[in-house]
């Protein structure tokens, strides 16, 4: 197994360490978990009371609180923590004997690179190329023309469809389809005629791309997925598509087609934009909400349809109350009615 001593992992993060720098560490593991010869990390003020109670050996922190053993120090603890994690998990090439497994069925016109692993029941296409190192597990389906860049690891079940272009360092989890046609129709009288779809999608380097995710080809051009971006779980991805940089869409999201995403866009679970609009650099998209227009750049939306956040939040606050306004003006429509009433009888009584 291996250890490597705090002054080793300090100089990895970048951090400064307090107390024994010789102590060795053997693993990581959360908070409540660890036990000694591991490092654990706090970057949530939540978990401080845990702190006084962790057998870990030493603990990544931006700061003493109630822990009494070695430290290391940080700005950001829960990049540092990854980064140490990184060092004691395995990477495909470890995990993943290298080779192509006898049941795969491969094209002859195929192209594969150095230390590739392909798993068994794996089919790959006519003119398919896969840079060295790639990683693709069973029963995953690579149509023609497809090109892989180096370092991929892409798991079970996963249909990359023809012509699609796959960066380098690409993570693709399990029952992801990439490729597949756009929600295309022309309408006739009552049918619909379907329209062919002749673009492409390009995946672009380190992006992930969660479980069951479905990216549509572009009717025409491309369907594109910025470098660095993380897509959750169950995201829908409409064809003509394009995401910038560094993006992060969680679980549910749907995308109409042609909508375009800047930099550095984060869009929480379950929201849903129209197509054919822009989301600006470094916008957010609150969860669940509805985005019906375009939105600035470093814009907070929330709610449905999707407006600014601190508006959003007023309109909420607003809604909660309605219960004991309407209760309040049923009670003045009463008293109201009741002094007209009176009104009306003074006033018969004095002309009489």
């Amino acid at each position: 197994m291996t250890a490597y001593s705090l002054k080793e992992l300090a100089k990895v993060v970048g951090g400064e360490v307090l107390g024994d720098s010789g102590i060795k560490i053997e693993g990581v593991a959360g908070i409540r978990e660890a036990r000694e010869g591991e490092i654990t990390f706090l970057a949530n003020p939540k978990y401080e009371s845990f702190l006084a109670s962790t057998k870990a050996s030493a603990v990544i922190a931006n700061g003493n609180g109630s822990f009494t053993g070695a430290m290391i120090k940080v700005d950001n603890p829960y990049l540092a923590f990854l980064k140490v994690v990184s060092l004691f998990a395995e990477g495909p090439l470890d995990k993943y004997p290298r080779g192509i497994h006898p049941a795969a069925v491969i094209s002859d016109s195929a192209e594969i690179g150095a230390d590739a692993s392909i798993g068994a029941y794996v089919v790959i296409g006519e003119n398919v190329k896969i840079a060295d190192r790639v990683t693709i597990l069973s029963l995953t389906s690579i149509n023609e023309d497809v090109v892989i860049g180096e370092d991929c690891l892409i798991y079970p079940h996963v249909t990359i469809k023809e012509k699609s272009e796959i960066g380098a360092r690409v993570i693709i989890h399990s029952g992801a389809v990439i490729g597949s046609d756009g929600f295309g129709y022309a309408k006739e009288g009552c049918q619909h005629h379907k329209i062919p779809q002749i673009g492409i999608v390009r995946i672009e380097d380190d992006v992930e791309i969660g479980a069951n995710t479905t990216i549509d080809r572009a009717t025409t051009g491309v369907t594109r997925i910025g470098r660095g971006s993380k897509i959750d779980n169950l995201v829908q991805i409409a064809h003509n598509v394009i995401i910038g940089e560094d993006s992060l869409l969680a679980a549910q999201v749907g995308v109409s087609g042609s909508t375009e995403l800047g930099k550095n866009v984060v869009l929480a679970g379950q929201a849903g934009l129209v197509g054919h609009i822009k989301i600006g650099e470094g916008a957010m998209v609150g969860a669940q909400s509805g985005v019906t227009k375009s939105i600035p750049p470093a814009t907070s939306v929330s709610g449905y349809p999707a407006r600014e956040h601190s508006s959003a939040k007023k309109i909420y606050a607003a809604s909660a109350r309605l219960p004991g306004l309407l209760k309040d003006f049923r009670d003045l429509k009463k008293r109201v009615e009741t002094l007209e009433k009176g009104s009306g009888s003074g006033s018969t009584a004095e002309n009489d």
